[in-house]
């Protein structure tokens, strides 16, 4: 969670030596300095604006597409999406504006508490609701009549279910994550424990998940000597994208943790600042990337934004009844020729 007060007057161990300043505690004394002012409230505002209503259209795109296909993939697709505004929601707009920005986190301590519940919770869903879509794309690629007979919406829907409610749970023992801007002790055993525990949920164990199974699928198409699909393009780009922006906030935590803290250093807390603002942003690209992607999405949205409701659906249903006449309908005999 990141820090966006402006606290000019708190000096910091590393400027200002062995000074000694009047008036303030020794903690206050080596007390970081957030240096980037008040950048990161612009950087969350702008992301929370143009993510929202992005996020918003991808799910109504992806409903559509959901509802018109019947692919458990868009289901899928569809949980990540709906992750994602959970984290907007709890993590940008309460934790990083509302608390730290508008209140400066003077809240009730329950209530600080209960919310940093809730982002570890819509953070941890966030990230495991890609997990089913790479397992899906692997069986769909490496092992295809597996596929046609377990993935269907019904099953995609229990499975999202199962993974949202444990990513929900696994929230709740972080009501006592400290907080590393105002906490001057040295981390305790039980923040060793919860830091050690978020960065292996949030990203040594799905990232380990990602890289073997993209791994196989990769190993697979080459082997068939197959193209690389929109599809599984999709997923590695997804997957990519997230290791790359997550990377250094894990990083930054565990160095906090064994080297040098956040509340005493201000360079541990400025890079702390930027490697949060660069993990968010992962709640925010996911639409471009399946604009480039996939054409299907293109159109799905095109027709959203053009308030064409039925347009798509009514032009599929057309194609395929008429399709499914011609079919089914008998052959008509062959006309006899007339005699020369």
């Amino acid at each position: 969670r990141g820090s966006t007060r402006v606290m000019i007057d708190w000096p910091n161990v590393t400027q200002s030596g062995n000074q000694e300043v009047p008036d303030l505690k020794p903690e206050e004394l080596q007390r970081s300095t957030c240096v980037l002012g008040f950048i990161p409230v612009i950087y969350y505002s702008v992301l929370l604006c143009v993510g929202v209503p992005v996020n918003i259209l991808t799910a109504v795109a992806l409903s559509r597409l959901a509802s018109r296909t019947k692919k458990a993939l868009y289901y899928y697709l569809l949980a990540v999406t709906g992750s994602d505004i959970l984290s907007q929601l709890f993590i940008i707009f309460v934790g990083f504006l509302l608390e730290t920005a508008v209140f400066h986190r003077d809240v009730p301590e329950l209530l600080l508490h209960s919310v940093s519940a809730a982002e570890f919770a819509a953070n941890h869903a966030s990230i495991w609701s890609t997990v089913p879509l790479t397992v899906d794309r692997y069986v769909a690629l490496c092992h295809p009549l597996l596929h046609r007979q377990i993935s269907y919406p019904a099953r995609a829907r229990r499975i999202i279910a199962v993974v949202l409610t444990l990513s929900l749970a696994s929230g709740v023992p972080f009501f006592w994550w400290s907080d590393m801007w105002r906490n001057s002790h040295p981390p305790t055993v039980m923040d060793t424990v919860l830091i050690w525990t978020h960065v292996t949920i949030i990203y040594f164990l799905p990232c380990s998940v990602f890289l073997v199974l993209n791994s196989l699928i990769i190993r697979t198409l080459r082997q068939r000597r197959h193209r690389l699909g929109k599809t599984t393009a999709m997923l590695l780009s997804i997957t990519s994208v997230f290791s790359v922006l997550w990377a250094p906030r894990t990083v930054v935590v565990i160095y906090h943790l064994y080297v040098s803290s956040v509340h005493r250093d201000w360079r541990v807390h400025l890079a702390y600042d930027l490697s949060n603002m660069v993990a968010m942003l992962n709640t925010a690209v996911n639409f471009f990337l399946y604009c480039f992607v996939s054409k299907p999405f293109r159109g799905a949205v095109r027709d959203v934004v053009l308030l064409r409701a039925h347009a798509s659906v009514s032009s599929l249903y057309c194609g395929n009844h008429k399709r499914s006449h011609r079919d089914s309908a008998p052959l008509s005999p062959p006309r006899a020729r007339k005699p020369s």
